[in-house]
Order: structure tokens, then sequence, then C-alpha cells
């Protein structure tokens, strides 16, 4: 069985596409092509909030989050740049439509992967996928299975938010030490350190060590962790809906919802009460942010459980 592969410009109707290139390729060539792009997104990609847009040059600037820092990249689009916009309710990229530089606002959530500059602090996109998610921190008031939704009391909203949980999202809990230690960085104190010893600032990223799923400390670096919480949630246990009670804090990012369409959880992650403790307010919602690699591009293998 043969797959075709067509790049080119979809129409305004969605109904065809001005293909620029059709490739003709094997199911196992497939599975070959998209392994390769997950790698592509992994180690040449960056994702954070959009903080700034220029539409005259086509600048966006981006806020990396990770524990306790951040730091801004300039993403660089031009007439090749692919633009994707994640569906309304969606956590699949699969659904992502292309959208004009346009439709990117203000603390959308975006990903984009091309070629960086030395110091990482500028990315030439080859691609870039955006969406308007939510960004939720809270503890849990009530959980019911059989709907398949929890009920969250957002610490910034301060009020009650359903949120469905589906098939496609991934449910983690932070083990107590792993929590603990992003805590610390949270309050500006090495991960080994112990809760009374004195504050340090914790070490920043080096050029390149930002990882695809946002801000993080580079493996190998002293003082630094193991990579970013976003590749230490996909190596974690997946959770269930039944795991989950009142009052557990969890921290969310879940898709922006509509009238139409439920507030729905892309990552959910249990057993964050340290880090709603150590965070500024209204901070620990992002931290999570931008979404996790489950809904990369590529059909990515981590997919949620």
């Amino acid at each position: 069985m043969e797959t075709l592969l067509v790049r080119g410009r979809l129409a305004e109707d969605g109904k065809s596409v001005l293909a620029a290139s059709i490739i003709a390729m094997k199911k196992s060539d497939v599975a070959e092509k998209q392994a390769h792009d997950r790698e592509e997104w992994q180690c040449h990609g960056v994702g954070g909030l959009v903080s700034s847009l220029d539409s005259a040059t086509g600048a966006i600037t981006i806020t990396t989050n990770g524990f306790g820092t951040s730091k801004t990249v300039v993403i660089h689009t031009s007439k090749d740049t692919i633009l994707r916009r994640y569906a309304a309710g969606s956590v699949k990229f699969d659904d992502a439509k292309p959208g004009p530089l346009s439709e990117i606002k203000i603390g959308d959530q975006l990903r984009a992967r091309g070629v960086r500059s030395t110091d990482g602090s500028e990315l030439a996109a080859d691609e870039i996928v955006s969406g308007s998610f939510r960004n939720i921190a809270g503890t849990i008031s009530a959980v019911d299975v059989g709907a398949e939704t929890i009920s969250v009391s957002d610490l910034v909203s301060k009020k009650s938010v359903t949120i469905a949980i589906s098939s496609d999202s991934q449910l983690r809990k932070l083990p107590p030490p792993m929590a603990q230690r992003i805590a610390m960085r949270l309050k500006g104190m090495p991960s080994d350190a112990s809760p009374n010893a004195p504050s340090a600032t914790p070490p920043t990223p080096g050029p390149g060590e930002t990882s695809p799923g946002g801000g993080g400390f580079g493996a190998g670096r002293p003082g630094g962790g193991g990579g970013d919480l976003q590749q230490m949630i996909s190596r974690m246990p997946p959770a269930t809906l039944a795991d989950l009670q009142k009052g557990d804090a969890v921290m969310i990012v879940a898709t922006e919802g509509s009238a139409a369409a439920k507030i729905t959880a892309i990552t959910l992650l249990s057993g964050v009460e340290p880090i709603l403790d150590a965070s500024p307010k209204g901070a620990p919602s992002t931290i999570l942010s931008p979404w996790s690699l489950s809904g990369a591009p590529g059909g990515d293998s981590g997919s949620p459980q």
C-alpha cells in the first residue's frame, strides 16, 4: 500500500490543494518520515507563549518558560514558512489547518522549527503551528468518571472550570521528590539543596539547550536538571481519570473551548502541591506551556494516554 504525500497550498474552501510536489510513499517509508519529522521538531524546534508580533516584518517573539527561568526567542517567518493553526476544541496536530499570520495572537502558544541562531535567541522558521490554549492551575473539586470530566477551582480566576478528559489527554502524576525539586527551582534554590539551604540563582540554559517543549536546564550542566519538564512528563507512567481525587492539586493545558466545544485537557499533571505553593501568583499555570509533544507534528509516538 502506498501513501501520497502532497506539499502545497490548501485552497480557501479546503477542498483542493495547489501542489508543489507529490511523492508516493510505502507504509514503511511513511513511518520513517514521521520519525524523522518528530526528530526535526524536537532537535530544531522551540516553543513558548507569543509575547509580541510584528505583522510588517513577520517576526514573532515568544517567551519560553522553565523552572523559574524564562527567555525570549524571535521567530522569523517568510513567504515559504508553513503556518498551521490548531482547530478549536482539538488537541491533534492532524486537525490543524493552514492559517495566516494574522490569526496568531499575543498569549497564543506557538511551536516553530527551523534554523536557530548561534546564541539561540532567533529562529528562521520553516514551519509554525500555533493555537489558543488555556493554562489552568488549581484544586480538583469533583471527579465524574462516568462523564469523563473533572471540575477544578482555578487559582487565578477563582472560578470552577469543568474539563473533559479524552483518550487524547495526557495524564501524569509527579513523584513527590520531583515536585519538591521543581518547587525549589522556582524558589531560586538548587535542586539538590534542602528546603532550608541558602537561596541560589538556578543556572541559565546555554545556547541550544532550551528544549522544544520550552525553557529548561540542559543535562550535564552543573546544578542543571536532566531536561525540561515536558521531557520528564513524557517519561512518566500514564495516569487515569480514576487516579484523580477531590482535593488533588493539578496543572493543566487545555483547549480554549467555545460555545460548541468543551474545554478538553491536553496535558494534566497532578501531585503539584509543592509547585503551586512555590509559584508566584498566576505563574504555575504557565509551567506546562507550551503544550506537550503529544500533540506534535509527525504523529508522535508518545501520544497521550
